[in-house]
């Protein structure tokens, strides 16, 4: 399945986030990507080159996110970056954080 080619759709309040054996098959197809919080959200991890790299690698998920409308928690420690996706709205996963993660992983980053 394409994921990243797929529409992120809006997720209202009161949508119950995914259940377990869909989320399963979706971190399946986003590799590198690990559950956390209790199968709340998904994270992946990433080690630019250097403070430039991981500046210019967040801006492009920057931008990714803004056209989808649906924006991961970012967190940076010099070269290191650890992005963390779930639809704040249902307090839990959608198709749209697997959807974005496949986006993400198609970008070009500068690894150490």
């Amino acid at each position: 399945m394409d994921l990243a080619g797929k529409e992120v759709a809006p997720c209202d309040i009161g949508v119950s986030p995914l259940p377990k054996e869909e989320i399963a098959k979706y971190v399946s197809e986003v590799g590198g990507w690990s559950l956390k919080d209790d199968g709340r959200k998904i994270e992946k991890k990433f080690t630019c080159k250097d403070f430039k790299a991981a500046m210019v690698f967040i801006n492009t998920v920057a931008d990714v996110a803004e056209q989808a409308g649906h924006h991961p928690d970012i967190h940076v420690f010099y070269n290191k970056i650890t992005i963390e996706l779930w639809t704040h709205a249902i307090g839990g996963l959608s198709r749209n954080d697997f959807i974005v993660a496949a986006r993400i992983d198609q970008l070009p980053y500068m690894r150490a």
